[in-house]
């Protein structure tokens, strides 16, 4: 990457950084509650290990990094995200920069991004194993090409950082180095690329990076893998013919909801001009298409021999993210004017750039006129306020990890355990008092749940403690609209 190149798209990278600066600030700014992923990463913080669960760690131990040096809190889980969608960027509008010449359509593919609703949206809303995905493959994708390209020992090297990360975010991230290596192998003029001694570096350092987790993985398979597989599996006892039509039929509803506004926006903006550019191709185009035909192979073969029944758009992340960059190699390809269709994708993203913000915002806050609640109008820490005005809780036993999440934002320094997660499970005996935390549906019982009596009897040996219910208002509560919880205490003090 020369001088010239960063310079070219210096514009983009400021403009990208003010806007990751601004979903900062509007996620502070909307609530104080944590979604799902957030209150996982929260929650999960309280120790570092080498596997969590279904999902592998290198999310876990960047967010647990980043708590150690800057406490656990919402500003802290913010920064990482948009950090590192900010990175991921960069380093795509880099790639982009390597392989096209056109810098307007470097630029357009750069921002192309935003235009993927799982990107400007999804990952801004909750995700984080997703977003670390998307971090990993634009790392793999940069060092892979600057290998195609100008290879150097630090192309190699980023490509197996690229990949070791990738496969400590998601497992099947594995798909993107396989679907580029067979792609490569299958042209002649990049076969070289391929049989090179600095390969040998690739895959040490992406088997370096994974090693502590795959020696976890190997006395933890069933647990790392079993409720993924019952996810991607849950056909309803349908029959094999029809498991598959139901696999077929969700990846290509997937396909189609991961890049159909990106196809609308680009055929919009480029009208006729994208159908002729259908037809152009290059070398780089020829490599992403073998990739991505081999990616679809791959999730087909998943779906015939492996079972699989329902595959979402975000599963795609790791190979589809690449979409804007191909479709503005093409356009280069046939050229097509672009001075033109620049104009008119600079405004579409500008209406992006200010709409994903105020979307994510204003389906919070419209609960106010609407009634409408989501995860993030519950109100975790009044609730956490007013129990600690009764006594200070030396440790928390919670229902779910949603609310086990919550719970430990506000007060950090005490152990959170989760009754969905059995995971973590500290000593408690000599810790009192003992809030006991759990949520309550509309029309539920009030009792404390049966699973959590049994867990006190079983370690710590009490009897279940009398059962209580507080409600707090909702934030951007509509009238005198509350949320209940149930709680407990284990030997309050008088």
């Amino acid at each position: 990457m020369t001088e010239t190149s960063l310079r070219d798209m210096r514009w983009i990278f400021i403009l990208l950084a003010a806007y990751f600066t601004l979903q900062f600030g509007v996620r502070l700014a909307t609530s104080h509650s944590l979604d799902l992923d957030e209150a996982e990463q929260a929650f999960r913080s309280q120790w570092l290990a080498a596997g969590y669960g279904p999902q592998p760690p290198f999310y876990n131990w960047l967010q647990y990094t980043v708590f150690q040096f800057a406490g656990v809190s919402l500003a802290a889980l913010s920064v990482v995200k948009n950090l590192l969608l900010f990175t991921s960027y960069l380093l795509y509008g880099l790639t982009a920069r390597l392989i096209l010449r056109d810098k307007a359509l470097a630029a357009i593919a750069t921002l192309g991004l935003l235009t993927i609703p799982q990107m400007a949206f999804e990952m801004q809303r909750d995700l984080t194993h997703t977003v670390a995905v998307f971090f990993s493959a634009t790392v793999f994708f940069y060092g892979f090409v600057r290998s195609l390209k100008q290879p150097s020992l630090s192309s190699y090297l980023i490509a197996g950082i690229g990949i070791g990360f990738g496969l400590l975010a998601k497992y099947n991230f594995a798909i993107l180095p396989a679907a580029a290596l067979v792609a490569a192998l299958a042209d002649a003029r990049l076969r070289p690329r391929i049989f090179d001694w600095r390969l040998a570096l690739t895959a040490a350092v992406a088997l370096l990076i994974t090693l502590p987790h795959l020696f976890w993985l190997r006395d933890n398979l069933h647990f790392a893998t079993a409720r993924t597989m019952e996810k991607m599996t849950a056909s309803n006892n349908a029959s094999y013919p029809m498991q598959v039509a139901m696999g077929v039929g969700s990846l290509g509803l997937a396909i189609i909801g991961f890049a159909g506004l990106t196809m609308a926006v680009f055929a919009a903006v480029f009208g006729k001009s994208l159908r002729a550019a259908f037809a152009a191709h290059s070398e780089w185009t020829r490599l992403i298409e073998r990739m991505m035909l081999v990616f679809v192979i791959g999730i087909l073969l998943l779906i015939v021999f492996g079972g699989a029944a329902g595959i979402k758009d975000r599963w795609l992340v790791p190979m589809l993210f690449i979409l804007p960059l191909y479709l503005c190699l093409k356009i280069e390809a046939a050229g097509v004017v672009t001075d033109r269709a620049f104009r008119r994708f600079i405004a579409v993203i500008a209406i992006i750039m200010i709409g994903v913000p105020s979307a994510l915002y204003g389906s919070v806050a419209a609960a106010r006129f609407t009634g409408h609640y989501e995860r993030l109008n519950r109100p975790y820490a009044t609730m956490l306020e007013t129990l600690r005005q009764q006594a200070e809780p030396a440790a928390i036993l919670a229902g779910d990890s949603l609310l086990a999440g919550n719970l430990r934002q506000d007060i950090p320094g005490v152990p959170v355990v989760s009754m969905d997660y059995p995971g973590f499970n500290p000593d408690l005996s000599s810790r009192r008092p003992l809030l006991l935390v759990w949520l309550l549906p509309r029309g539920g019982s009030e009792a404390l749940p049966p699973a959590m009596a049994q867990w006190l009897q079983a370690n710590l040996g009490a009897s279940a403690p009398e059962a209580l219910v507080i409600d707090a208002p909702y934030f951007y509560q509509r009238g005198d609209d509350r949320y209940r919880f149930g709680y407990a205490w284990v030997n309050q003090p008088d």
